[in-house]
């Protein structure tokens, strides 16, 4: 777009102004505004959601490879040039979208992900009203474990666990699952050791005697740990029984809090796209400013260039504010200011998949979660691979196909992919029938790798990209480190 086709913007001071509307974004400008201060929210895309988005399936490979476009550049002295940053890579696309009904696809770019119902993001949606705008269906197939080559049911609930095994396990953790609201650590102080809870899980788990399975149930499967738990000296995210107990009780809690939703996670109906939506909507009624299309090109700096004192908009119209927050995709390469300094280090990676089956991996269920344990496709996968198959009833494709999403954070990024493929492969192998053409089943599919970044604060501030988590306590998490309320 020409400097004239943009829209001029009135007032040009605001307290805060946000580029890009993906959730931390979207939760930070309802804060904002909620909190009485002036907002200008813009994003350079014509949709909401920006990194949090739910596409079309045939937008989502042109949309990974703009993310990467650079703004022009210019050569005054108070304006201090942004760029954008490379945030996906090794894009792999194979299959096609069928017609006609293209259009009744919609796939996330943060998948695989659930919320669990008693963890902070759905107590911020009732919080905030934003509830009021999104609406949520269940795993009405639970969850999945891939073990011995097989895929079994995981059980749901503490009594369904806690009936196959009954050890000391059950009674040290049902003390601390009572409720969300309870202090974890002085319940399960009263049960459960200083020096135990201060153990790596796994070997708490293993002093209670439980089979392998049951363990690798409990770490990847309830727990959600991401990384290797026996690899104890490479693990990159070692758990603790603490971190254990803690992850055992939200989804003990989660479980049955809501009496429309089976076991302990739901889904947003038409994809997370809507939840930026919900807050971004929110922070309307409370009179932030929205304008789509419309990117920032460049950081107005006081003459000492110390401080950020506005923004540039591709418009060419400069706009004061009081604090900048600009979405993960972008970086300031000229300047040494803290939104920058992820580039210093090599940044944690996510390999993801997105695929359109025409079969369910578990007969008469739509949505259903499939856990790869470390270990279970291959040797070298030192991180669980996380499988997550949606159906029409959360308005996300036609009767009859599914929306499959993969991830798996990894180091290398042909392991990562590597791994993928290999849950494809099984996915295909369980859901196909004997001597069934494959294309007929995986109709098409893309792969890629996410580079992951949290946020950061300073003159500028950053947001978080989605993380390699199941759930969105850890982006909630780091968006609040750099919230500047």
């Amino acid at each position: 777009m020409a400097a004239a086709d943009y829209p001029t913007i009135e007032p040009t001071s605001f307290d805060v102004v946000l580029c890009g509307t993906g959730l931390p974004e979207a939760v930070l400008a309802a804060a904002c505004a909620a909190a009485g201060k002036t907002v200008l929210h813009v994003d350079p895309n014509p949709f909401y959601g920006s990194l949090s988005s739910s596409l079309p399936p045939l937008s989502v490979p042109s949309f990974l490879i703009d993310s990467s476009s650079t703004n022009p550049s210019t050569t005054e002295t108070t304006i201090i040039h942004l760029q954008r940053r490379s945030l996906y890579s090794e894009m792999e696309t194979s299959g096609t979208v069928p017609e006609p009904g293209s259009k009744r696809f919609t796939v996330d770019l943060v998948g695989p992900r659930v919320l669990y119902c008693a963890d902070e993001a759905v107590d911020l949606l009732l919080r905030s009203g934003g509830s009021n705008h999104v609406e949520f269906k269940s795993l009405d197939g639970g969850t999945l474990i891939y073990w011995d080559g097989e895929l079994c049911p995981v059980p749901e609930s503490r009594e369904a666990i806690f009936l196959l095994q009954d050890t000391a396990l059950n009674r040290n953790i049902t003390a601390t699952s009572v409720s969300c609201n309870d202090d974890m650590e002085a319940s399960a102080g009263k049960k459960i050791s200083e020096e135990d809870l201060n153990l790596p899980f796994i070997e708490f788990l293993k002093k209670q005697h439980l089979p392998r399975k049951m363990i690798a149930v409990m770490l990847y499967a309830i727990v959600m740990a991401d990384y290797d738990q026996d690899a104890a000296d490479s693990c990159e995210k070692l758990l603790t029984t603490r971190d254990g107990i803690k992850n055992v009780t939200l989804h003990f809690n989660s479980t049955g809090r809501f009496a429309n939703a089976q076991g302990a996670f739901i889904y947003p109906m038409y994809g997370h796209g809507e939840l930026p939506q919900a807050f971004c909507r929110f922070a309307a009624v409370k009179g932030a400013l929205y304008v789509l299309r419309m990117p920032v090109t460049g950081l107005l700096m006081d003459k000492k260039k110390q401080h950020c004192i506005g923004t540039r908009l591709a418009s060419g119209q400069d706009i004061l504010c009081q604090q900048l927050i600009l979405d993960p995709s972008y970086k300031i390469p000229s300047l040494d200011l803290p939104s920058d300094a992820s580039d210093s280090n090599p940044p944690r990676k996510v390999a993801r998949g997105i695929c359109i089956f025409r079969r369910s991996v578990k007969l008469g269920s739509s949505n259903v979660l499939v856990v790869f344990p470390p270990k279970s496709l291959q040797e070298q996968q030192v991180a669980a691979l996380r499988v997550f198959q949606l159906g029409s009833n959360v308005a996300v494709c036609p009767p009859g196909m599914f929306i499959v999403y993969l991830s798996i954070p990894c180091a290398d990024a042909f392991m990562g992919k590597l791994c993928i493929k290999k849950a494809i492969e099984v996915h295909l192998e369980t859901t196909s029938k004997d001597n069934e053409d494959l294309k007929q089943v995986l109709i098409w599919k893309c792969i890629y790798v996410q580079e992951i970044t949290e946020g950061t604060s300073g003159s500028v501030l950053s947001c978080p990209m989605p993380d390699e988590s199941l759930d969105y306590r850890n982006i909630l998490e780091s968006t609040k480190r750099v919230c500047i309320l």
